[in-house]
């Protein structure tokens, strides 16, 4: 991070300081010089015009006389740091005054022409070659009878205006470089509220890759990089329970294949040497197909939660009788019922009642639950499947009078291969995975299932689906 993010800032704001001075140094004084001059030129002209307007006229009317024009002139060479020349239509000096660091005034100007500005205000260069440096020349003509009487000139400096400049140039590279100071703070900034924590999330990544889905990162802000981090965190813990769940099942699901397994190959190996005699063989022979059932029976459930685990499960849902169905589940009982005496009751909202769901799914969740219902009924007792209308759902029960579920197993019956210590009596063949497949089944559909359990009393399972609409 260190070599890349932040070096890349660094080097971002250090380019950014080179091209403000760049610009700055290129820009500002050329896009200021010419508005200076212009405001310059034009205070020097409306100054001049005053003059030749307003006082020096009285010195062609004779009320004036050339000692009094020179000290006026004197007053705006002084005021303005510029050379002042007061000459005839001819352009022969009548009076000058110029500071010292001017040339003296010519006796006349050659080839003097007064409207050689044009629409301009003034002119720029060294006037005639009068100047070693270039001036502004400002010309105002002198009106007297309504006829121009002589011209009032006033050359200034532009290395003046380059002073001004300069001054303006100082004052913007001090702000420029109190800008660019404080602009610092965007970069410590960056170093604590982006940096340090986007430092901490990528070790977070790191270490997360590295198999450590303990690590928690430090942050607790109320922001983007806050909410990013409490997502992370919680991944984490998402991913360490998806890993403690992955560790328990390949372990639970070791566990109920090695035992079968284990007994099989011991009475396969008996039966195979002669430690099991003859007479006795078919026994064995039933308990190791016992066995291989209890084997068929949890690699299907296994496939069976495969198919649910998988994102891209589609339901087959279509308009079915929920009544007819659950008598077809209840008569493929009917062996199992005779020899424990149980009795199925059904009670039904109606003749016929349509639902819309996954017909070969809603059949294994009636299956798994009529099925659990039989294992743990006591014998000569009585199993009700009822069903009730309630707005556009349909709900399904299944009671039965067995042992019940102890209380603090109800939250835990839908866990994958949980069994209560109550059925472990009795449920010698289960995989403790029925249950979990009715409740991926039913939530796969959109729908709820409850329990209602006693011990020692009985339980009771209730689902719902949604009613098939009227054609």
């Amino acid at each position: 991070m260190k070599s890349t993010l932040y070096l890349k800032f660094i080097i971002i704001y250090i380019i950014f300081g080179f091209l403000s001075v760049f610009t700055v140094a290129t820009l500002t004084s050329g896009l200021a010089s010419a508005p200076l001059i212009r405001a310059v030129s034009s205070n020097i002209y409306i100054e001049a015009n005053l003059m030749a307007d307003n006082y020096l006229p009285g010195y062609f009317s004779d009320q004036l006389t050339l000692n009094d024009v020179r000290v006026q002139l004197t007053g705006i060479e002084t005021h303005l740091n510029a050379a002042v020349w007061f000459v005839d239509r001819e352009g022969t000096i009548i009076t000058s005054a110029q500071a010292e660091d001017f040339p003296a005034a010519p006796a006349a100007i050659e080839k003097f022409n007064p409207a050689e500005a044009g629409n301009s205000k003034y002119l720029t260069g060294d006037y005639h070659g009068y100047f070693e440096d270039d001036v502004i020349t400002v010309i105002a003509p002198v009106v007297q009878d309504y006829l121009p009487q002589g011209y009032l000139l006033i050359h200034k400096n532009t290395a003046d205006i380059d002073e001004i400049l300069s001054i303006m140039m100082r004052a913007v590279y001090i702000t420029l470089f109190v800008i660019y100071g404080l602009s610092f703070v965007i970069l410590l900034a960056f170093q604590f509220f982006v940096y340090r924590p986007l430092s901490l999330i990528t070790e977070a990544a790191k270490q997360y890759a590295s198999g450590n889905l303990d690590y928690e990162i430090p942050i607790n802000t109320e922001d983007e990089m806050g909410y990013l981090s409490a997502s992370l965190n919680y991944m984490s813990s998402q991913l360490r329970d998806t890993e403690d769940y992955q560790k328990k099942f390949v372990a639970n699901v070791s566990h109920d294949f090695r035992s079968p397994l284990t007994s099989i190959k011991g009475y396969v190996e008996a039966i195979a040497d002669g430690t099991i005699p003859p007479e006795l063989q078919e026994k064995y022979l039933k308990i190791i197909l016992f066995e291989t059932e209890r084997l068929t029976d949890l690699t299907q459930d296994l496939l069976t939660l495969n198919e649910f685990d998988t994102q891209n499960l589609l339901l087959t849902k279509e308009a079915f009788d929920i009544h007819e169905m659950i008598k077809k589940v209840a008569e493929s009982f009917e062996g199992i019922c005779k020899q424990k005496k149980i009795s199925i009751e059904l009670l039904f909202a109606t003749k016929h009642l349509k639902v819309m769901a996954d017909q070969r799914k809603i059949q294994q969740v009636l299956y798994n639950l009529l099925d659990n219902a039989i294992k743990f009924s006591d014998a000569s007792s009585i199993i009700t499947i009822e069903t009730t209308e309630r707005g556009d759902k349909v709900y399904t029960s299944v009671k039965d009078n067995g042992i019940g579920i102890p209380r603090n197993s109800l939250s835990k019956i839908w866990e994958r291969f949980y069994k209560s210590d109550l059925s472990r009596g009795k449920d010698k063949k289960g995989t403790g995975l029925g249950l979990a497949i009715v409740k991926e089944a039913i939530q796969a559909h959109g729908e709820n299932i409850s329990v209602v359990s006693t011990e020692g009393v009985g339980t009771e399972f209730i689902f719902s689906l949604s009613k098939a609409g009227t054609p």
